[in-house]
């Protein structure tokens, strides 16, 4: 019994140590909420000019200009394997930076900056589908609403290399 209790409790550490309460920005894929940790958001631009990459996943939009600096962007509805849905004048792209890398994610519109608190957030269920739970580093209970907080280091950062390396600097021509 001891033991168990013992594996509960390091269980629930690492649920803790994963994600943990604080600020959070909101935004929409379809009627579906998700969230990002506001200290990994660089900023929110609107929809500008995306130059497609080739030979890029799919889920890579292309790469844009932002002020000298090449950044990938990444269609978050293709990297969830939602459907396609024509950008409208709310698709925006969230810039996120996680060390020296930035990625521009297109979502279909920003919601608001949330507080979530620790308590608030809870694990994501096991549903039988491992690999789709794995982008989702927890479920925040807001209010009446849910806002899944993405894995921005999974989501984002694991992906080929080619794709990080496509963000270098711009060359004046």
């Amino acid at each position: 019994m001891e033991t168990q209790e013992k594996n509960i409790e390091a269980m629930n550490s690492e649920i803790e140590l994963d994600t943990v309460g604080g600020k959070f920005l909101s935004f929409f894929l379809g009627n579906e909420e998700y969230a990002f940790e506001i200290l990994k958001v660089q900023e929110i631009i609107g929809l500008m000019p995306i130059t497609p990459v080739p030979n890029m996943p799919k889920y890579i939009r292309g790469v844009l200009n932002l002020r000298g600096k090449i950044v990938p962007v990444m269609n978050l509805r293709s990297r969830f394997n939602l459907p396609e849905v024509e950008d409208t004048s709310e698709t925006c792209v969230i810039v996120v930076q996680e060390g020296q890398f930035q990625v521009g994610v297109v979502v279909d519109k920003v919601s608001e900056v949330a507080d979530i608190e620790t308590s608030q957030i809870e694990e994501v269920p096991s549903v039988g589908v491992i690999r789709k739970n794995e982008y989702l580093a927890g479920i925040g209970k807001v209010k009446d609403s849910v806002k899944m907080i993405v894995n921005v280091n999974k989501v984002l950062f694991d992906v080929p290399d080619e794709v990080l390396e496509s963000g270098t600097t711009a060359k004046a021509s």
